[in-house]
């Protein structure tokens, strides 16, 4: 028996063990990459060291053996500037991404390979459970999201983008159940939602799960926001979106309609009421066309058009606008018998921001597109009778990059019409609010990491802050972070950001060209002719083959470790706030590769840290793994690059690695 004195307390080990190994017996955590009981001690990562006192080096505590009387001290400063700089060493070659960029482009931050995987295996609850840890609305929003995610998709690097948000859709029109959806213990904590929308729903849905009893106060008759009131029902069912809405007032969220902030209850008097406070009220105010007629009777905003469209009061339509609402609204007008509807627009069709398929789908539908021009005045006496349509041609570039639309002089165009819908943009209504500090756009000032206001105890999200009108995912992205940032503060915790450390990588088409090209999945739908006459939904759905199919096209790009919360470089080099950059140069560059099928080797997240290769030898007792080459060209594979030993298969190397570098391939071991 021998005595140690660690981080100032009194232990005892045996003669023989490791410094780590007194130390984890006695529940110290010390970092390793490389360390794991079964096999022999190697020290190849350098994280685990620790200062003796005495000894003028740091000692390596997974192969330095334990000895009488030894003082350690295993966080100071020293040592962890030494632990960043062995974790920036690594990190400066390790390439692998830690998220897939798909997942990076959401703005919910949804596991959309995750998912997709979960579906490609059929495991539809496990994937629906994965997307509601981040998106509550699966259905609706898979039907209406414009999908940055696909712009990011690598499988666009082989012929066509996976078509995620549809898979979305598959899953959330599946009528199962998610599971994990029972709250915590109650906390005695009380939250106040103002706003029904997909961001308010969202906050109260995990904010109740927590353990907090959640209110949300809405202004209009139904919860659901822009998607009740501002999505068509060709688009979106509301019997979908209800559904949804359901299980947020089936887990105990209290709805509490018709009731507006300013008119019906102060912010003040619920902050009195509430340990917190969430406005999440939206954009409901449209953005003025700003020419001379405006005021005539039949120029409506696309908001209260879509929102009360039992009627159409006009039969020749005028829609002001590019985006997915202004498609809306051309659209919603065709639905209501409209004899003829134009879309006007003052750049190109190249640059409407709508999705294109809302563009094809409203030009099959008879839309007529009037690009280039942009209305100068709004004809009539009491009520519109045509608009004067200034003729347009791209100029220089804006701040954005886009060419700025410029008015050709002397050129027009007179187009009849009786009755305008303007949608060029969304407001904030902040009546009510007005307590809170504004940004010079008139939205609230929110920190946009813990979503702050001016006044304690309240939080903004969605449209009503900052930048104002985006997605509806773009809400719900926010109300779901902040939902965690509104626990910790019920809890008394610190709500300091600290932005977490990944690993991204950069791939070109070569990276791909070993993958076999596969149609993209096409959603199918009705006929223009047939869908124009009625309000049932354009789309049919994937079937459970084609949805399968598609998933499986997923490329797999981010790493399964980080996904599951299993790779140790990653969390290390957040603790200690690596700064791999600064080693920046050539990196290595190889390609996934099979090990006798049974394992995938992915060589830019490998850190040669050996444990596969002593686990494979020592626990498999297999002794197929080594490694080839030397210096900056070493990579783990079979002895000798050409070993006919058998794998196997138990997939113990793969456990143990610490970055994910190797995964096992299910369908193989199964």
């Amino acid at each position: 028996m021998i005595k140690l004195n660690i981080d100032g307390r009194d232990v005892t080990g045996l003669q023989g063990q490791t410094i780590l190994e007194i130390a984890l017996e006695h529940g110290f955590e010390i970092p390793t990459l490389c360390h794991d009981e079964r096999v022999e001690r190697y020290g190849s990562c350098g994280v685990c060291v620790v200062e003796a006192e005495g000894v003028p080096r740091l000692l390596r505590s997974c192969s330095t053996l334990a000895a009488d009387n030894m003082i350690i001290r295993t966080d100071t400063e020293r040592v962890k500037k030494s632990r960043k700089s062995g974790l920036e060493l690594l990190l400066s070659n390790h390439t692998g991404d830690c998220k897939a960029p798909c997942t990076l482009e959401c703005p919910a931050q949804t596991d959309c390979q995750g998912y997709i995987r979960l579906i490609a295996d059929g495991k539809y609850q496990e994937a629906l459970a994965l997307i509601k840890d981040k998106i509550i609305l699966p259905g609706s929003i898979g039907r209406i999201c414009p999908h940055p995610c696909e712009e990011a998709c690598r499988r666009e690097l082989v012929e066509e983008p996976v078509s995620i948000a549809f898979l979305k859709q598959f899953v959330g029109d599946l009528n199962i159940s998610a599971g994990g959806t029972t709250p915590q213990s109650a906390t005695g904590k009380s939250v106040a939602v103002i706003g029904g929308g997909p961001g308010g729903l969202t906050a109260a849905y995990f904010l109740r799960l927590k353990g907090h009893a959640v209110n949300i106060y809405e202004a209009m008759p139904e919860m659901g926001g822009m998607l009740q009131y501002g999505v068509p029902e060709y688009r979106l069912p509301k019997r979908v979106l209800q559904e949804e809405i359901s299980a947020v007032k089936n887990i105990g969220v209290e709805f509490k309609n018709n009731i507006r902030i300013g008119r019906d209850v102060t912010l003040e008097s619920l902050r009195e009421k509430y340990d917190a406070v969430i406005a999440a009220v939206g954009a409901w105010k449209s953005t003025p066309l700003g020419c001379k007629g405006e005021e005539l009777a039949g120029v409506v905003p696309a908001i209260e058009f879509l929102r009360d469209n039992a009627n159409l009061s006009g039969k020749c339509v005028a829609v002001v606008g590019g985006g997915n609402v202004a498609m809306d609204a051309c659209r919603t007008a065709v639905r209501l018998g409209a004899e003829r509807v134009y879309n006007i627009y003052r750049r190109t069709r190249a640059e409407m921001p709508a999705n294109e398929i809302e563009i094809i789908e409203a030009e099959e539908e008879g839309v007529i597109f009037k690009n280039l021009t942009n209305p100068s005045e709004i004809i009539g006496e009491t009520s519109v009778q045509a608009v004067r349509l200034q003729i347009m041609e791209l100029g220089e570039p804006d701040k954005s990059g886009r060419r700025s639309p410029v008015a050709v002089e002397g050129e027009e165009e007179i187009l009849e019409a009786d009755l305008v819908i303007i949608a060029i943009g969304l407001k904030t209504d902040n009546a009510g609010l007005e307590e809170l500090e504004l940004t010079r756009w008139g939205t609230i000032a929110a920190d946009e990491h813990n979503f702050s206001t001016s006044l304690d105890g309240v939080f903004a999200v969605g449209d009503a802050t900052n930048n104002g009108a985006d997605i509806a995912v773009a809400a719900i992205g926010e109300a779901n972070r902040a939902a965690d940032i509104i626990d910790k503060y019920l809890n008394g915790a610190d709500l300091k950001y600290m932005e977490q450390y990944l690993v991204k990588d950069e791939k070109t088409a070569q990276d791909f060209e070993d993958r076999e090209r596969l149609a993209r999945a096409k959603m199918p739908h009705r006929q223009p002719d047939e869908r124009k006459r009625d309000w049932l939904e354009v789309n049919l759905g994937f079937s459970e083959e084609d949805a399968r199919k598609e998933a499986q096209r997923c490329l797999k790009c981010g790493c399964h470790a980080f996904n599951s919360q299993e790779c140790k470089l990653i969390d290390y080099a957040n603790k200690y706030e690596a700064e791999p950059e600064k080693y920046k140069g050539e990196v290595k560059r190889s390609k996934r590769e099979s090990i006798q099928d049974y394992i995938t080797h992915d060589a830019d997240k490998c850190i040669l840290c050996g444990l596969c290769v002593r686990i494979c030898d020592k626990v498999a007792d297999a002794g197929l793994l080594g490694f080839v080459n030397r210096g900056f060209e070493t990579v783990v594979r079979p002895a000798f690059d050409m070993c006919d030993i058998e794998c196997a298969s138990c997939a113990k190397c793969a456990e143990a690695c610490p970055t994910g570098a190797l995964e096992k391939n299910v369908e193989v071991l199964i």
